[in-house]
């Protein structure tokens, strides 16, 4: 959809939400980097500017690096959104320890924090309080601790039900709800329940989507800690353990 003036534009349904009344950050973030990649291609950058705005279009702008994502419906400072460029490939060891499979995955899901303590419960990606096909509920726990800095880092991991819902067209996941799936599960490598984050940056690499009707399993791990702002890893693989896309994400807390 366009615009009077011609400029194209994209719009993020209230569906997909992170915190209450704004974008899930990965989702958000996977709309505009399709305007610039697809599965298989260039890795992309998304910094989100400001809480993505739900169910009005947003204008995308053409910069000198890559696009802008502008709300001309916003006062100025809370008018440009998120800002993407294509960058270098990912390092698919990005998880240590490398994948677990299904089965532990699924099991990983009965230690997922948020089930006990959610700081967005309806947020798309991980919210518990979204019902099967509402949302992707990726409910991500513990596998692995003490392999970060300090010897605080963790590693989490769920299974993801990969549903028609999701369907791009053409019986595979849409770019954007592959961004959705690697968003959460990096932030909960974090203890979101007693310090809440939200998405400042997420760097992702799509090399291929799964089909609908699959089981794939999603894993995130805490690189680093830095003040108000949270490093992680995450990554998407099947059920055999090949890598199917990887993403590193900047969170930044927020005031409780």
């Amino acid at each position: 959809m366009t615009p009077g003036n011609g400029a194209p534009t994209l719009t993020i349904p209230a569906a997909f939400n992170g915190p209450d009344g704004s974008g899930n950050g990965g989702y958000s973030a996977g709309l505009l980097a399709a305007r610039l990649t697809a599965p298989g291609g260039p890795a992309v950058q998304v910094t989100l500017r400001t809480p993505p705005p739900l169910d009005r279009p947003l204008t995308v702008e053409e910069s000198p690096e890559g696009l802008r994502l502008v709300d001309p419906a916003a006062e100025d400072r809370a008018r440009l959104v998120a800002e993407a460029v294509t960058t270098g490939p990912l390092n698919p060891g990005l998880i240590p320890g490398g994948p677990v499979g299904v089965t532990e995955a699924e099991e990983a899901r009965d230690r997922y924090a948020g089930l006990d303590d959610h700081p967005f419960p309806r947020c798309y990606s991980c919210g518990p309080e979204r019902a099967e096909g509402e949302g992707l509920r990726l409910f991500a726990g513990r596998v692995r601790s003490g392999e970060g800095p300090d010897g605080v880092g963790n590693t989490v991991a769920c299974t993801w039900e990969v549903r028609p819902e999701v369907d791009g067209g053409d019986g595979t996941a849409a770019l954007a709800q592959v961004w959705a799936a690697l968003d959460c599960p990096g932030g909960w490598s974090s203890d979101i329940s007693g310090r809440p984050i939200v998405l400042g940056r997420l760097t992702a690499q799509v090399l291929a989507v799964p089909p609908v009707e699959s089981t794939q399993v999603v894993m995130g791990h805490l690189e680093s800690v830095d003040g108000r702002k949270v490093h992680t890893g995450s990554a998407l693989y099947d059920g055999d353990g090949r890598v199917l896309a990887l993403a590193r994400a900047t969170w930044i807390a927020i005031p409780t």
